[in-house]
């Protein structure tokens, strides 16, 4: 028997309470039913903190998927033990296509435009760029508004098409290699190197809230930042510390940071 109090506490002082309370309801509601409870699309923190959730239920299993072979965002699905039946995570996956003549279009742009269109990010999964347009997946319950409202992406008219998961492509990510050195493991010095800008114009962009460290937004600029996190920058993608090899003879800290483009 999950304590739902204990959970809730654990994720107060990180700011995930709301979120971790909407997880434990759906686990609640998985067990009492011995079926299964889907959430809404989570990015990589999201899931932890599913894990984390469906970790202290006794007989309830997590699943996910977010339609793409290797997807960043997922829907969580907390499954009863004994339960036989099929998933059901409500997919519905698109290809948006425009006049590549006339118009350059990245995820940036597909995104703002259902932002326009009054969608909440949790009703929409990855957004991949591919030679006829982009390919997004979002949720099925959504599908008569997203087909009757997204017909334009900034001044660029598009057409929209349902397609099988199937024909979902992979996500084909460049990674740039990054070696520097910082002063300290400060996440304005980390990422100041990672997006090769000043430390002082990092500063201001986290404290514009334009920065997040592990898909949370960020604190402030002195916030800790270890092997494995992972940064990133309105607009500029996302950026990995991939180690940290050492001081070096001026007492500086050397870095390896992965940068994907």
């Amino acid at each position: 028997m999950a304590d739902r109090d204990k959970i809730l506490r654990y994720f107060r002082g990180s700011g995930d309470e709301e979120l971790a309370a909407r997880l434990v309801d759906l686990a609640e509601n998985a067990r009492k039913t011995s079926k299964f409870r889907v959430s809404e699309f989570l990015d990589p923190h999201g899931r932890n903190v599913a894990e984390i959730v469906a970790a202290n239920f006794d007989q309830i299993r997590l699943e996910t998927d977010g339609g793409f072979a290797n997807a960043e965002r997922c829907k969580a699905a907390f499954v009863a033990e004994d339960y036989r039946g099929k998933l059901d995570f409500s997919l519905i996956c698109y290809l948006v296509k425009w006049d590549k003549r006339y118009y350059t279009l990245g995820h940036r742009d597909i995104l703002g435009a259902f932002m326009g269109m009054g969608c909440v990010r949790e009703i929409l999964g990855d957004i991949i760029l591919v030679p006829e347009g982009a390919q997004f997946v979002a949720d099925k319950a959504f599908a008569n508004y997203i087909e009757s409202n997204l017909t334009q992406i900034g001044a660029a008219n598009v057409s929209l098409q349902q397609i099988e998961r199937e024909e979902l492509q992979q996500r084909e990510e460049k990674v740039k290699i990054i070696t520097a050195t910082v002063a300290a493991l400060r996440l304005d010095a980390v990422a100041a190197a990672g997006y090769g800008v000043s430390r002082s114009r990092m500063a201001d962009e986290i404290k514009s809230q334009n920065v997040k460290l592990n898909w949370k937004e960020a604190k402030n600029a002195s916030q800790a930042v270890a092997e494995g996190d992972v940064m990133s920058f309105r607009g500029r993608g996302r950026v990995e510390l991939a180690e940290v090899r050492g001081m070096t003879k001026k007492g500086r800290c050397a870095i390896t940071l992965k940068r994907y483009m």
